[in-house]
């Protein structure tokens, strides 16, 4: 496949977006047009980790998102640097979802297309998935599960599943503290199990601080799959 931008420029070009997005012209657009809701976030952390694994070779790491919601339907880019065996410096994830609520549940179901910039030739980087969650409050802890599906996924995975449940609990108006146990199943990939538990505290409005701790039952796979603490900074706008 061939490289379509470094990671520099993927974040640049999301942060552009949410520059632009902010500018007083938009402003006016969105005054004019209330029933767009736009969010943003930009960040740094670490390191990188996506399904329970580090994903930026024990390096920081930076991210930025933009995402536009009308009623229930959103659509969302968010690109991370990153640092893989495969040459990957980058993912972009670019998703179209629906949230809505039923029986006392939310339900978020949403289409996925990743991509890995910088990936070498010949390794397929580009792949889709299917995401759904349903939420529930029970009791105090605010529960979540989570099943992630690609029909062929990145380099020589095939069929693969992501099967999380996640649970929070607020421990002050502005810390919560949250679990995760997952199953990652995948044909000619590598199969494990995931979990990890952390802080998240506000330390101001609209900038949050995740400290956590992830790991797997599959050191055995190499470092990518040892345990790992992160922390994340994240400004949402």
């Amino acid at each position: 496949m061939r490289k379509t931008c470094s990671s520099a420029t993927c974040i640049a070009a999301v942060t552009s977006v949410l520059v632009l997005a902010s500018s007083p012209t938009n402003a006016q657009d969105q005054a004019a047009s209330p029933a767009v809701d736009w969010s943003f976030e930009i960040g740094a952390a670490t390191e990188y980790v996506g399904k329970g694994l580090g994903k930026s070779d024990g390096d920081p790491s930076i991210f930025a998102g933009v995402q536009a919601a009308r009623g229930g339907f959103y659509g969302k880019v968010w690109a991370s640097s990153a640092d893989l065996s495969q040459g990957s410096d980058a993912e972009i994830i670019t998703t179209l979802g629906y949230r809505t609520r039923w029986a006392g549940n939310g339900l978020n179901i949403g289409v996925m297309n990743r991509d890995l910039p910088g990936t070498a030739a010949g390794i397929d980087s580009n792949y889709f998935e299917i995401q759904g969650d349903v939420t529930r409050r029970l009791g105090p802890v605010n529960t979540r599960l989570r099943v992630n599906y690609s029909p062929d996924g990145f380099a020589a995975t095939e069929e693969a599943w992501w099967v999380e449940l996640n649970g929070a609990v607020n421990l002050a108006d502005a810390t919560r503290i949250s679990a995760a146990v997952a199953n990652r199943a995948a044909e000619n990939g590598a199969d494990y199990n995931a979990w990890n538990l952390g802080v998240t505290h506000k330390v101001i409005e609209n900038l949050a601080l995740d400290v956590r701790w992830y790991d797997t039952d599959a050191h055995f796979r190499g470092d990518r799959y040892d345990g790992r603490l992160v922390a994340a900074l994240t400004l949402s706008l």
